[in-house]
């Protein structure tokens, strides 16, 4: 029997995360994701960044996208992020979802069969 602090011998789950600067883009991305079954959810959010681009200082209104997939999934993410993304220079990082609840880990793992339609 494992306990709750083993490794599980079935893949791990992500988030990626990044930004646009839409709405629009954002719920592009977010639906062409589910679709495709890159991610089982992405939540979209408005925020604010600021940052330095081209020498100056920005203040933009922002959406940030949380994909939650899996490991496995995650490189077919990645490289399609990389072409559909509307940004010249993306942002996008990886975060491990430790010890998530036993249901929602087997949901994202049948949800997020890393491309290409339905399984």
């Amino acid at each position: 029997m494992s306990g709750p602090l083993e490794p599980r011998s079935t893949p791990a789950l992500v988030a990626l995360v990044t930004t646009v600067g839409s709405e629009g883009d954002a719920r592009r991305l977010a639906d062409a994701a589910i679709a495709q079954r890159l991610a089982a959810c992405v939540q979209v959010e408005a925020i604010e960044s600021v940052y330095r681009w081209q020498d100056a200082v920005q203040h933009d209104a922002e959406w940030r996208l949380w994909f939650k997939t899996t490991a496995a999934a995650l490189p077919a993410l990645r490289a399609w992020l990389r072409s559909a993304h509307p940004y010249q220079l993306p942002a996008s990082f990886v975060l491990g979802l430790s010890d998530p609840s036993p249901d929602f880990a087997d949901w994202v793992r049948a949800e997020s069969s890393g491309g290409g339609g339905a399984a």
